[in-house]
């Protein structure tokens, strides 16, 4: 099944988000289940995340997001978890 995430980061949060990247990207790495991510913009600043999940259930999503190092961090204001399904590409 596939998950959208949609975080969107508390406001001057670049710092937190810079200082738990490498964990953030370690964790995608380990974990297996991103199929697609990378950061929400405004302009050149990084504002947020769109991660693609492939998992089990929407249950796996939470706990995946749950886990995420940024989501312990404190980084995000507000997140979302969206059944997706792939159309192009």
């Amino acid at each position: 099944m596939l998950i959208a995430l949609i975080a969107r980061d508390k406001d001057g949060a670049l710092q937190t988000r810079l200082d738990n990247r490498a964990a953030h990207l370690a964790y995608i790495e380990e974990t297996g289940v991103v199929a697609q991510a990378g950061p929400l913009l405004d302009g050149d600043a990084m504002i947020g995340s769109l991660v693609i999940l492939d998992v089990e259930d929407l249950s796996a999503a939470q706990a995946w997001a749950d886990n995420d190092p940024y989501a312990k961090a404190g980084l995000f204001k507000s997140v979302e978890l969206i059944p997706w399904k792939k159309v192009i590409g």
